[in-house]
């Protein structure tokens, strides 16, 4: 069958009326022009809470808290506790004023999981922190080595000082726990609910700080106390509702139960101005520490000692293989050679 060709004439066009030349309904023209953030100030995130967050904004011996919602073309989960950003709007930090964050700040570094090992889904816990305080209990439950290890392994590849704190010495010493990790001149306190927090306070003292750990090590019961000790509860967030809620242990399957929901950046000093004035940020208690996303070469390249050894290793390198340079580099003392074999066991956990 062959279609016969239509005339067409002007009463077969559909014209939109909006685009009408003088049509009163015509749509806004586009244009290439973009909001002016020029004067957009500064602050930190200090909080993330659903679509709202907290943030400190200073301005010379002047600091104040305020309240903002992300922009929209942000994204959802565009920041977290630690960033730098730009903010707009009220930021007078009076009750019922609300901000707006318009962008994120490049981070000097990020503490980042994958979930169940997948190097696609990847999650920022913080950003533009100094040290990460893993913190494990001696029992009740278990320390793991895996969980320590891919914290390790996370805080060398972007260039933050690893401590840790082993709670609950009162159950047990966990002294052979820790003899693992001695090579790696690792900072090591260990402490109960009664412990003087003073050593770890000066570690703490002039850093930003995240605390990580499994649910049930203590770790809220930790910040509380670190609070109470600089006698400064609630300089950050303006109540003491902001101390965090303790849970226990469940008995049947040895794990913690999740107390803290959310990440939250609180001051340890007396005042914004205190001589030793830190952050400690507490984190969720979390039960996957993925780390499909790290390179191995980043965290070797963490440890001086081995920037020239590396060099000669071949592409693609695991630094746990016959062929690595690391095997037989000459100078290497028996602290590096001890050094090397913790930190290929670091690098090997699954």
């Amino acid at each position: 069958m062959v279609r016969q060709k239509k005339n067409w004439d002007e009463d077969d066009v559909r014209i939109n009326k909006s685009r009408q030349f003088g049509s009163s309904n015509k749509t806004r023209p586009r244009t290439k022009d973009r909001p002016d953030y020029s004067k957009a100030q500064s602050a930190t995130i200090i909080e993330v809470d659903r679509g709202r967050v907290q943030c400190l904004i200073e301005s010379g011996a002047n600091k104040t808290i305020i309240t903002a919602m992300k922009a929209r073309e942000l994204g959802k989960k565009s920041v977290v506790v630690g960033d730098l950003v730009s903010v707009v709007g009220d930021i007078s930090g009076t009750e019922g004023s609300l901000a707006r964050v318009v962008s994120v700040l490049a981070r000097k570094n990020s503490l980042t999981r994958t979930i169940d090992d997948h190097a696609n889904d990847e999650r920022v816990i913080v950003a533009n922190v100094d040290q990460i305080a893993i913190v494990i209990a001696t029992t009740n439950p278990e320390p793991r080595e895996g969980f320590v290890d891919r914290a390790l392994v996370v805080a060398y590849d972007q260039g933050i000082e690893p401590i840790i704190i082993m709670t609950k010495q009162d159950l047990a010493n966990g002294d052979e726990f820790l003899e693992t990790y001695k090579d790696l001149e690792i900072k090591v306190f260990k402490i109960d609910k009664s412990s003087d927090l003073g050593k770890l306070q000066k570690t703490l003292a002039n850093k930003i700080t995240v605390l990580i750990g499994h649910s049930g090590v203590g770790k809220s019961t930790l910040v509380n106390n670190l609070l109470e000790s600089s006698k400064n509860k609630s300089v950050a967030v303006g109540d003491d509702s902001k101390h965090r809620a303790t849970g226990d242990v469940n008995e049947v399957t040895g794990r913690g139960r999740h107390t803290s929901s959310s990440a939250i950046a609180l001051p340890l000093s007396s005042s914004f101005d205190g001589e030793n004035f830190g952050w400690i940020i507490d984190t969720p208690g979390v039960r996957s520490f993925g780390i499909a996303h790290i390179q191995p070469s980043r965290v070797i390249s963490a440890f001086p000692e081995f920037t020239k050894a590396i060099s000669h290793c071949p592409k693609n390198c695991s630094h746990n293989e016959a062929t690595c340079a690391l095997n037989d580099w000459p100078g290497f003392t028996n602290q590096n050679l001890a050094r090397l074999e913790s930190l290929r066991r670091v690098l090997s956990v699954e």
